[in-house]
């Protein structure tokens, strides 16, 4: 019998694994082993490693999805990761070695999301209540928008200063869902990784959190994802 493709889904900053919790029942119907990675959000070399340990895991081909600061995650974890035959982005960071997410925020101006976070005294970085859900998720149901800025989990400073290594991408077939509502990362920024990277590209007209917004378009580029690698796979057999 031939055994499922897996998903693993990787959510980012601000956010945990209950953020794909309207993709993952839409993923599961259509067959796949789905798995939300919980990141700890502590270092990006602490991220990778626990994305890596999910990936050991699974049985068999694996389809791995980032959202935001996910896919900075993606891009470092799938590398040694065999299993791995797809990259999907999801309003992420695609970055290539060398880069940090700190680096890209200072290449052009400031996002409203941007401006709206702040950071403690313990080095993690929070986005202020009060504007979650204009800039993270203005197109979200609004009393979902509220619980996601009240359990909202922190991103650390070393998160987001710490320098990418090799990219993945260069070496596996890449999906790219752009969101050209984005208040976090411009949508041109999103372009220019997506186009960098040589990845299928599409676009909502969503908030950042697409993934809560938009599950079916969510959905469908990681399922286009998964049936043009298999048949590609079955092809060079």
């Amino acid at each position: 019998m031939e055994s499922k493709t897996n998903v693993v889904l990787v959510h980012g900053a601000w956010a945990d694994g209950s953020s794909w919790g309207k993709v993952i029942p839409l993923l599961q119907d259509k067959g796949f082993n789905v798995t939300a990675v919980q990141l700890p959000l502590t270092s990006l070399e602490d991220d990778i490693a626990v994305t890596r340990n999910f990936l050991a895991a699974q049985k068999g081909p694996t389809v791995l999805v980032g959202h935001s600061y996910g896919g900075a995650v993606i891009t470092g974890a799938a590398n040694d990761a065999s299993n791995v035959t797809a990259l999907v982005y999801i309003a992420a960071f695609g970055l290539d070695q060398g880069e940090s997410l700190e680096g890209l925020s200072k290449q052009g101006p400031a996002t409203a999301g941007a401006a709206q976070i702040r950071p403690d005294e313990h080095g993690f970085l929070w986005i202020d209540r009060d504007g979650f859900a204009q800039v993270f998720a203005a197109d979200a149901d609004p009393v979902e928008a509220r619980v996601m800025a009240a359990v909202q989990k922190p991103l650390s400073i070393k998160s987001f200063t710490q320098k990418s290594g090799p990219p993945a991408w260069k070496h596996i077939p890449s999906w790219y869902l752009v969101s050209s509502n984005d208040q976090m990362i411009p949508p041109q920024a999103e372009e220019f990784m997506a186009k960098r990277m040589g990845a299928t590209v599409r676009t909502v007209a969503a908030s950042h959190a697409s993934m809560v917004a938009h599950p079916k378009e969510v959905a469908d580029i990681i399922i286009s994802a998964t049936s043009t690698v298999a048949a590609a796979s079955a092809g060079a057999r």
